[in-house]
């Protein structure tokens, strides 16, 4: 017969919205039939990797080749903004600043709101193409699909809880710290691309009479050639970065 190894896991935090009821907020028990990585039987739980910073065993901070043992008592913890780590050996990535996303198809809407908000954040519907981007560009990937995020070339990446975009700016705002970092209105929503001031003159043509006399303030796409003004819908957008800016920073980070 095939000795077990067992071994007793708690999950922390946000980590465990990817455990079934009965394995929050609490130790429990968890056996192999063989040998495996610390990272395998983490992901084997449901938590992918680029959700996870921390990992100690038997109170020992290790990283995702860690070999488990019978007996093992391990911890994971997320990304804690703040707690001093400095020292500590930690398994996740901070994302190159300025922070620069790949967002998948299942959160779509997301991607044009990081874009009003300033953000550089391409739209990739292929899940290959978006694994790829997002390892090669160094960009954080943003998606609802754990499987993709579980993708072993995926460092950085964060699983979107919500399914409302406006909550979901939310969340990726106070994950990774971007309050103060919004610049609304700087970048192209259709393509991604910064805007850059336009004359008016040179836009007439591209533009409807009534809009050319109601305003004076224009910017242009140099990606696509949209043209931007603050039309009716500006102070209704201006109103969903200030709603997401504020409940973000509202947003302390959870220890437990």
């Amino acid at each position: 017969m095939v000795p077990m190894i067992a071994l007793r896991c708690r999950f922390y935090a946000q980590l465990n919205d990817f455990l079934p009821a009965m394995r929050r907020q609490r130790r429990f028990r968890h056996s192999l039939v063989s040998p495996a990585s610390v990272k395998d039987v983490i992901e084997a739980l449901g938590v992918p990797h680029p959700e996870v910073d921390l990992i100690l065993v038997n109170g020992d901070a290790v990283d995702f080749t860690y070999l488990v043992r019978n007996g093992d008592a391990i911890a994971v913890y997320p990304a804690f903004s703040a707690i001093d780590l400095s020292g500590i050996t930690r398994v996740g990535v901070a994302p190159r600043a300025p922070v620069r996303f790949v967002v998948d198809g299942h959160v779509a809407k997301l991607a044009s709101l990081l874009r009003l908000a300033g953000f550089d954040a391409l739209l990739v519907t292929d899940d290959d193409e978006a694994a790829m981007k997002s390892a090669h560009d160094q960009r954080v990937l943003l998606t609802r699909d754990v499987a993709l995020l579980k993708r072993a070339i995926v460092s950085a990446g964060y699983w979107v809880r919500s399914t409302n975009p406006e909550e979901q700016l939310t969340e990726v705002l106070a994950r990774y710290d971007l309050g103060d970092k919004v610049d609304p209105f700087t970048r192209c929503i259709r393509c991604n691309t910064p805007v850059i001031g336009a004359d008016a003159a040179a836009v007439a043509s591209r533009i409807l009479p009534g809009t050319r006399a109601a305003f004076r303030d224009f910017r242009e796409c140099p990606g696509c050639g949209r043209i931007y003004w603050r039309g009716s819908h500006y102070e209704q957008l201006a109103a969903v970065l200030d709603r997401a800016r504020s409940r973000a920073a509202g947003r302390a980070p959870r220890s437990a």
